[in-house]
């Protein structure tokens, strides 16, 4: 399953279901078809996704030094384009939809 994220102030925005549910966990989203992210949102949204890329950033280091094969992307990689979704779709006052 792919998750598309949509807004009218950005291009869609395409994850794979592994990043994708993680990241709307991270999100205090439901992994679920379909969900909204409203305007009001955007700004806690984005600090706690911040907060799982730190702490998937941390669990990688950790990883490395325990010599454990790590993903080579890392969330933050994957969330980017999110991020930078939800920073233009908060200015614009859009929100952004997701559909699988």
């Amino acid at each position: 399953m792919l998750y598309k994220f949509k807004s009218q102030a950005t291009a869609d925005v395409i994850m794979l279901e592994g990043p994708g549910r993680q990241v709307l966990q991270a999100l205090g989203k439901d992994p679920t078809p379909t969900g909204i992210i409203m305007v009001e949102q955007m700004p806690a949204a984005l600090l706690a996704l911040e907060a799982v890329c730190a702490a998937d950033e941390a669990a990688r280091i950790k990883a490395r030094a325990d010599a454990v094969a790590v993903e080579p992307i890392s969330l933050r990689v994957r969330a980017k384009p999110l991020v930078d979704m939800m920073g233009r779709s908060a200015r614009a006052e859009l929100p952004i939809t997701w559909g699988a």
